[in-house]
């Protein structure tokens, strides 16, 4: 399993990873991502891991291991870098793709209007079962506007607005639940990863 090592919540996804039984592979450059089953994009800032995978070579191979059937689990600016359409990107900012979404970068606003909620999330209940809700953490989050055809909504908040989705093996979120100790969403990436 692999963790896009170029800034963000890398350790914390890691930790994750580990505590369910993954073995872990900081990824940082194009070969180290021939190596990898899955791949997590974690939380951080889009446009600078947008600016390192060019420099390192990595978005092109990114795209292509995506676009190839490569499991995906992409959380805040991993959700952006999946999105196939982006709204307020910054300048000359590229997606990596695999999600059809229109995502819209920092929708809920500054650092300081960071929030956590409790989110229904059905895809992880089971069939019968009433699993409590997602704890989410919101930091300077995207918000999906569109969910295109080929993707359905795994989670949205109370107002009906969209913060999950899905597309086959590609999974993303705008909030951050390695930050808030919910390892579900992380358990159903490894199930796909698994299955896959």
């Amino acid at each position: 399993m692999g963790v896009l090592a170029l800034q963000g919540d890398v350790r914390e996804h890691a930790r994750m990873l580990e505590h369910l039984g993954a073995q872990v592979t900081p990824v940082r450059r194009p070969a180290q991502l021939g190596e990898v089953d899955g791949l997590v994009i974690p939380g951080g800032e889009s446009t600078v891991i947008d600016r390192l995978a060019r420099l390192t070579g990595l978005r092109e191979p990114l795209r292509e291991a995506i676009a190839g059937g490569l499991p995906v689990l992409g959380t805040c600016a991993g959700l952006i870098l999946l999105a196939a359409r982006l709204r307020d990107g910054g300048p000359g900012q590229e997606t990596f793709g695999g999600l059809d979404v229109t995502v819209r970068r920092n929708a809920f606003g500054r650092q300081t209007e960071s929030f956590e909620t409790d989110l229904v999330v059905p895809a992880l209940e089971g069939p019968g079962a009433d699993g409590p809700p997602v704890r989410a953490a919101f930091i300077r989050a995207p918000l999906i506007e569109e969910i295109g055809p080929a993707a359905e909504l795994l989670a949205a908040l109370p107002d009906g607005r969209a913060v999950a989705a899905r597309q086959g093996r590609v999974l993303g979120l705008a909030f951050h639940p390695e930050s808030t100790g919910e390892t579900r969403f992380h358990e159903l990436f490894l199930q796909v990863v698994r299955e896959s």
